[in-house]
Formats: C-alpha cells, sequence, structure tokens
C-alpha cells in the first residue's frame, strides 16, 4: 500500500540531517521534493555523518539559496519577534528558503502574516479572487418593494409601454409625474392603513378575542403521554438496567470518520526553538522528526523580575535592560494562531535569603587586580573575585577563559570526571555571581 506523500516540499535543517531523524526513506515517502541550503552542507562536519550526507542524502536534495527579498522579510519579522539576536545566518536563510517556496507554491503570501500578533492572515486564496472578475454582473440585492411590484400584474399602460418603446419623451415625462402622485397616494394610504390596524388591535385586545389566525396561533397536534420509565429512557439518563446496553453498543459502534486532509505545500524540520517560533507566528507549516505537524510550542525564556524585560539568549546571567543580576526561568508558549504566552506563577515567593551583605573593602594600589595572599576582600579572600555587574573587568576575565577552555572528551581514555579528580565547577561552566544564597551564615 502506498503511503500518500502529504508534503509538497519538505525545507531541512541541520540537526535532522546530523541524526539522520527522520531518515531519507521516511523522508521521501512523505515528500516530494526535499530543500536545504548550501550553509547547512558545511555545517556539518562530523566524518561519519557527512560520509552518511554524501553517499545516501546529497543525491535526493536540492541545495538553492533564498533570494535576498525573502531574507529582508525574514530579518524583519524575527526582529518583531526578539528573535533576531539567537538566530544565526544559516537559520535565517532556511525561513527564507520556505518563506519563498511558500509563495512560489501558494501563488503568493496570502495564508502568512505579515506582522506578529495578527489576527487573520494576509488575504484570502487567489482562487476565490479570480472568480470576482469585473466584468461580472453586480447582482442587485431584491427589496420588499421590488418583490411585490414583481408580483403584482402589469396594468395596461405600462404594457402598452413595454410593447412600444419608441415612445416620446414628452409620454415618459408625463409617466414619472403620475408615478410620483400615485407613489404619494399610496403613502397617504398606508399610513391610514397602520393607523386603521393599530386601533383594531387595541380593541381586540380590550374584547380579548382575536378573530384572524396566524401560523404561530396554530396549536400542535396532542401527542400521546409517556410513561415515566420511558421518559427515563428516552432522556438519555444511565441506570443500573441499562449500563451494559450502552458499554456494548459504545465498543460496536462504527468510529466517526476523520475529515480529509488537505496537502501542504511546504513545510520546515528543524529543532531550533527560535527557528520554530519564527515559522509559527509567521504562519509557516512545522514538522517534528516523526513528521507530524507541530502546532503549538513549549519552552523556556528568561524574564527580569525587576524590569520584567525578556530575553530568549538562555546564556546571560545579567538583564540587558537593567543590568542587574535578576533573570529568571519562566515557561512560555506558542499557539497555531501565533500568539505568543508567558505562563508566570500565581503566588510566587521570592527567596531574599543571600541579598543583604557587607561588601569587603577594596585594597589600595589594586588596579591591575593582583592581589596578595591575605590582602582584602574579607575573611579568607571571599571578596576578592566578587561579581556584582557585567562590566567588572573579573566577570570579562572568568568569561574569556571560558571561551578559550576546550570541551573534554568523554571518550578519552585519560578523561576523569569532576567528582575523582576534585574538579566540581558551576553548572554550564557559568561564573558565580553574587556572594551566595549562605554569606551571612555562621561562619566555623
Amino acid at each position: 500500500m502506498d503511503i500518500p506523500k502529504v508534503v509538497h516540499s519538505i525545507v531541512l535543517d541541520a540537526s535532522p540531517l546530523l541524526v539522520n531523524e527522520p531518515s531519507i526513506s521516511t523522508l521521501l515517502a512523505r515528500a516530494e521534493k526535499l530543500y536545504t541550503i548550501p550553509q547547512v552542507i558545511t555545517e556539518i562536519r562530523d566524518r561519519d555523518a557527512r560520509a552518511r550526507l554524501e553517499a545516501t542524502v546529497l543525491p535526493f536534495l536540492t541545495v538553492r539559496s533564498p533570494r535576498p527579498a525573502s531574507v529582508t522579510v525574514i530579518l524583519d519579522f524575527a526582529r518583531r519577534t526578539g528573535d533576531l539576536a539567537v538566530l544565526s545566518s544559516p537559520d535565517i536563510h532556511v525561513i527564507a528558503l520556505a518563506y519563498e517556496l511558500e509563495c512560489e507554491l501558494n501563488h503568493g503570501n496570502w495564508r502568512l502574516r505579515k506582522v506578529p500578533g495578527q489576527k487573520r492572515v494576509n488575504g484570502p486564496p487567489p482562487d476565490i479572487i479570480s472568480e470576482i472578475s469585473p466584468d461580472s454582473p453586480t447582482p442587485v440585492p431584491a427589496t420588499k418593494n421590488s418583490i411585490s411590484n414583481a408580483a403584482d400584474p402589469l396594468d395596461p399602460s405600462a404594457q402598452s409601454a413595454l410593447e412600444n418603446p419608441s415612445d416620446n419623451c414628452a409620454a415618459n415625462r408625463s409617466g414619472v409625474q403620475s408615478l410620483l402622485l400615485i407613489s404619494k397616494s399610496d403613502s397617504s394610504n398606508i399610513s391610514s392603513l397602520e393607523r386603521a390596524a393599530q386601533d383594531l388591535h387595541l380593541e381586540s385586545l380590550e374584547d380579548g378575542v382575536f378573530s384572524h389566525k396566524t401560523v404561530d396561533d396554530v396549536q400542535p397536534a396532542e401527542e400521546a403521554p409517556i410513561s415515566e420509565g420511558d421518559e427515563s429512557d428516552s432522556g438519555g439518563w444511565i441506570t443500573p438496567s441499562n449500563i451494559k446496553k450502552l458499554q456494548i453498543g459504545d465498543q460496536y459502534s462504527a468510529p466517526a470518520t476523520a475529515p480529509k486532509r488537505g496537502k501542504m505545500q511546504v513545510a520546515t524540520i528543524t529543532n531550533d526553538f527560535a527557528m520554530q517560533n519564527v515559522l509559527l507566528q509567521m504562519n509557516l507549516n512545522l514538522l517534528s522528526r516523526s513528521m507530524l505537524r507541530v502546532r503549538q510550542l513549549k519552552t523556556h525564556i528568561l524574564r527580569c523580575h525587576a524590569c520584567f524585560e525578556k530575553t530568549k539568549d538562555m546564556t546571560k546571567q545579567f538583564c540587558p535592560r537593567c543590568g542587574k543580576p535578576t533573570l529568571t526561568r519562566v515557561s512560555c508558549s506558542t499557539n497555531a494562531n501565533g500568539e505568543f504566552q508567558i505562563h508566570l506563577k500565581k503566588n510566587v515567593q521570592w527567596n531574599h535569603r543571600g541579598d543583604r551583605y557587607s561588601i569587603p573593602k577594596p585594597v589600595s594600589n589594586n588596579s591591575n587586580g593582583k592581589v596578595g595572599t591575605g590582602k582584602g576582600g574579607g575573611k579568607g579572600g571571599w571578596g576578592q573575585e566578587l561579581i556584582l555587574s557585567e562590566d567588572q573587568k573579573e566577570y570579562q576575565r572568568a568569561m574569556t577563559g571560558r571561551n578559550r577552555k576546550k570541551e573534554r572528551n568523554l571518550m578519552d581514555d585519560d578523561y576523569l570526571p569532576g567528582i575523582l579528580t576534585g574538579e566540581r565547577n558551576r553548572a554550564g561552566g557559568r561564573p558565580k555571581v553574587g556572594a551566595g544564597r549562605n554569606v551571612n551564615s555562621k561562619k566555623r
């Protein structure tokens, strides 16, 4: 049995090509064409992944670069969503290629969004627009007067006017004047009839008897009396006597047929959250590794609880606006409509332990940062490398050393874990900010 191809074109990022998930056989079975950009091919430097890519994937892959106009659209949209700071150049080009293919296959960007948070898409499909041509006559809505005039038979003068269209203008002018006089008389007659109807209605209310019957006055036919047991059964109540019958009926009932799904023109497979966020907010199709369409994302960002600034760079330790170490990790989600929402705790309790402490006095003649043993910095010199802001030379020195530090190979024979060597650094290798929670505890 042939699996129907649900996608016409799939744009691949480096992550599915690097881990080979989904496989090339799954991609070819579900899509007609596979696309990527040249920067993604150069990003794969692993020897085994490179060999597998060149042998199995590259023959079926179409390498294409997006146009500069498409890249400009993605740059402007990512700047509005706040993801531009964490998106690399290959990421932007992958989204631009998906946008360009979407516009080509769907004949425009009518199903996309121009700005984040847009309520509706840009416009209707082009086939609906083509059906409404300017040459087609505009239908005139039927009014009450036109329906009544159409129902009435033509008078002899109107009939003769239709049979003899070559009458002179004087006759037409006199006919228009007569029509105006008739309309004035009809309006006076209608007003007199309305007043008479109101008087008749008041008299009928006083007498309590109505002489005319309408459709609402017709009474329905009497129904047969229903017993109490039948009423309970017909009402859908579940009782000990019919619960077995309902369970058997639900078990063997035919399942409802699922609605027929349409074919997606363009979809993108990536594991980068910033790319996924931009794709969903722009209303571009997004697929997971299991070839399922992603309609909602949930991840975490950093939010400053002092100035409420939000950043998606999870490596930051200081707020980009106020410069304080007040960033907290919060949960956020993006739904199918492109709406970005932050989920905060209702009754959060802040832990102020270690926020207030005495800073050791600085040491004179210490501009170069070289402090001898036992000179300044408090008891034991705990304040010599105290980091309080991002522009301190201690923080810059720590970040430079962290960037220069090479990653260790876990498969190396000479590698030993930190629990054996005594190197117990912070999680992620980030420098310590502040004095810690136990700065005011009793020193032993």
